[in-house]
């Protein structure tokens, strides 16, 4: 075809089509920003654990307002208690996810940020 450019994997910089520019759909990086698969499930991941303290902090001000508002009740005061106990175990699990990432990741492959950040090298 007339006008048309061959574009490869390897292809570095943007290249000029009939069309316009193209660039490497490849590429990890856009300016300053980190684009791609990895980038988007570590912003998920980020969002999902951002709620889940969220979701704690909140479960905590029920609980307070609940054991407040219990009366001397034994029932409703088991149940404010319960929902401490499980808000805390969940912020704990939270927690010692993170911790044991970088563990594992200080332990297994001498950054421990390494899980918690990855990089996928390829074609640039």
């Amino acid at each position: 075809m007339i006008g048309t450019t061959k574009i490869f994997a390897q292809t570095p910089n943007p290249v000029q089509t009939l069309f316009g520019t193209v660039a490497n759909p490849l590429a990890t990086t856009y300016g300053d920003y980190n684009t791609g698969l990895i980038a988007l499930l570590t912003n998920i991941i980020r969002l999902a654990f951002v709620a889940a303290g969220i979701f704690a902090l909140f479960n905590f001000i029920v609980a307070g307002f609940q054991y407040m508002n219990a009366g001397g009740d034994s029932k409703a005061l088991t149940a404010a208690w319960s929902r401490i106990w499980l808000s805390l175990v969940g912020l704990i699990i939270l927690v010692g996810s993170f911790a044991l990432a970088a563990l594992f990741g200080y332990l297994f492959f001498g950054n421990a940020e390494f899980i918690l950040k990855p990089v996928i090298y390829g074609p640039k």
